[in-house]
Parts: structure tokens; C-alpha cells; sequence
């Protein structure tokens, strides 16, 4: 969890053909101005390898006005990916990626602009993912990168990966959650109309059989009950008896529709409404734990700096400010 100066100004490196999706998306979340709804702005800007107009991978031509300079100042970079993800990225592109992340800039890539990163070097000795097509090959090329296959982003810190398509979303959302608190990134993610967070990797959406529209429903409903009661000592045989299945099955039902387990699931939830209830900055640390259903606040201590880096009251201090 950074604690840094959050980031305001964002450079999105487009490559030839770059991915129509994923520069709509990064688009949507940076370029898009929200501060008259009270979210933060950033200074966003698209660059090329080189200034002017340029076909995207479904044959629309934008016009891109910037070079590679405008990565100089950038507080974070985003590489978007491209069909010819096997080419070099060259020594321009790999001098000033090297340079942002030397300067302690994020340095981001989504789905094949994790493949860009890995080629300028940036990944060696990291874990990584990138689009499940591609995760093979990946690691093949890049055996000094330890590839994440299932996961829909990794944070190694100022250097993070998504996988393909709509991870891109997820990744951006986390880096607003991280750097700019919990917050701001359900308010963007209210605003774009997508959950804030989405439990379990890629592997639930591969090859995903046709769902059950009554156990669906059957599971939705309980998943919006389980998040009104967080504070209760929440059972998978409790959730399964309102799911109106065995524990078992329940269990195999959960995990096809979300990529989880339930406990995983539960604690997932526990901490992101922890991180809203220490922004609000009102309540004590013991009843932020009471309320989150962690019991105490050695358990919510205990946790916050396994999956988030930092104690609560740090969390507090750094996001209740801003």
C-alpha cells in the first residue's frame, strides 16, 4: 500500500495498431474529467513512438499529438497493448520506461504492454500476467519473469501488470484504491457503472459453462446479504442454508461464478469496507474491527498488513486527510 504523493499526471503509450478496448477504458478512467462530481483530475495524454495519425486494431485512426518526451514528468505510465506484442520495443521507449520507474513513477502494462515491459527489462525477476492466450508464451519468452496466469493484475510495487481486455478496469481501479484511496475508487467505479472490485482471476472467465439463472440468483442474493452482515461470524454452512445448497456445493457454485472461495470472498469484503470506515475517519480502530467482523483490532491490524502493507491507523492517516 503506497502512502506516497498520489498520482495526478497520466501518459498512456499507445504502439501502432494499439488495442481500440483498452485505450477506450484507460480513456474513460484518466481522461475523463469527474471534478465537478468531487473526484480527483489527472492530466492525461496519449503518446506515440511517434506524433501523428495512427491506426488502432480495428482500423480507426486517431491523431496522436505527443512523442515519447511527455514520459519525462509522467507520475504514471500506462503501456496499452498491440497485435505485434513479438517486436522489440525499441531503445527510446525503453530508456524512458527505465527512467520513469528510476525516478519512482508507476509504470503500468495491460494485457500484451505486459509483454512490452518484460522486453525493455522491467520484469526480470517480477511476477507478472498478462492475457490468458498469451500467458504460455510469455513465460516461454521470459523465463526470468514469474508469470501469473490466473490473476486479473499484479502489484510488484511501482510496477504493475493486468491481463487482457476488461482487467484493465480492475487494474486501474486498484491503482485509484491504492494510491488515492477506497473512496475515490468506488466513487469512479459508481460513476462508470462496474463493480470496484471483482474477487478471483482469469480463470473464471475461461471456457465459463452457461450459468443457472435460478442458482444465480439464489447466490446474488446471498453475496448482498453476506455484505450487509459482515459484522456477524459469517459460516460457508450459513451462507450455503440461505443459498438453499449443501456446503459443497455451494462451495463449487461460488467458486465457478466468482473465481474464489467463500472465506476468501468474505475477507476480501471485511477489508474493503474496513478501508471505507477508516476513511470516514469517525469511528475508533476497535469498532471499525467490531463492524468488519474481525473482532478485534489485532486481527484487523493483522490483516491490513498482510493484504494492504500498512497498519489501520496509517491507512487513516494517509486517506482520511486527503
Amino acid at each position: 500500500m503506497a502512502v506516497s504523493t498520489p498520482f495526478r499526471r497520466v501518459v498512456a503509450y499507445a504502439p501502432e495498431r494499439v488495442a481500440s478496448f483498452s485505450l477506450g477504458i484507460i480513456s474513460e478512467v484518466f481522461g475523463y474529467d469527474r471534478t465537478d462530481r468531487g473526484m480527483p483530475g489527472f492530466e492525461f495524454t496519449l503518446c506515440a513512438r511517434q506524433p501523428g495519425p495512427m491506426r488502432t486494431d480495428t482500423g480507426v485512426t486517431i491523431v496522436v499529438e505527443h512523442g515519447l518526451d511527455r514520459l519525462a514528468d509522467a507520475d504514471l505510465v500506462i503501456v496499452l497493448p498491440w497485435e505485434e506484442h513479438e517486436v522489440a520495443p525499441g531503445d527510446a521507449l525503453t530508456a524512458a520506461l527505465h527512467a520513469a520507474v528510476d525516478r519512482g513513477a508507476i509504470v503500468a502494462g495491460t494485457c500484451t504492454g505486459s509483454v512490452t515491459l518484460a522486453a525493455a527489462g522491467l520484469l526480470t525477476g517480477r511476477r507478472a500476467t498478462t492475457h490468458w492466450r498469451w500467458a504460455g508464451e510469455f513465460a516461454r519468452r521470459f523465463p526470468a519473469v514469474t508469470v501469473e496466469p490466473d490473476m486479473l493484475y499484479v502489484d510488484e510495487g511501482r510496477i504493475v501488470t493486468a491481463a487482457g481486455a476488461a482487467s484493465a478496469v480492475d487494474m486501474s481501479l486498484y491503482l485509484l484504491r491504492r494510491e488515492h484511496g477506497a473512496a475515490v475508487a468506488n466513487a469512479f467505479a459508481r460513476d462508470m457503472v462496474v463493480p470496484p472490485h471483482r474477487e478471483g482471476g482469469q480463470a473464471q472467465f475461461v471456457a465459463a459453462p452457461v450459468p443457472d439463472g435460478c442458482e444465480d440468483d439464489r447466490l446474488a442474493d446471498v453475496l448482498a446479504w453476506a455484505r450487509a452482515h459482515l459484522d456477524q461470524p459469517l459460516t460457508v454452512p450459513q451462507l450455503a442454508a440461505r443459498a438453499l445448497m449443501s456446503p459443497r456445493s455451494f462451495a463449487r457454485r461460488f467458486r465457478a461464478a466468482t473465481g474464489t472461495t467463500p472465506r476468501a470472498w468474505l475477507l476480501g469484503q471485511r477489508l474493503l469496507r474496513a478501508e471505507e470506515l477508516l476513511e470516514a475517519g469517525t469511528l475508533a480502530i476497535e469498532e471499525v474491527a467490531r463492524r468488519t467482523g474481525f473482532g478485534t483490532s489485532a486481527a484487523l491490524r493483522e490483516q491490513f498488513l498482510r493484504r494492504r502493507g500498512v497498519p489501520p491507523r496509517d491507512y487513516r492517516r494517509t486517506f482520511a486527510a486527503r
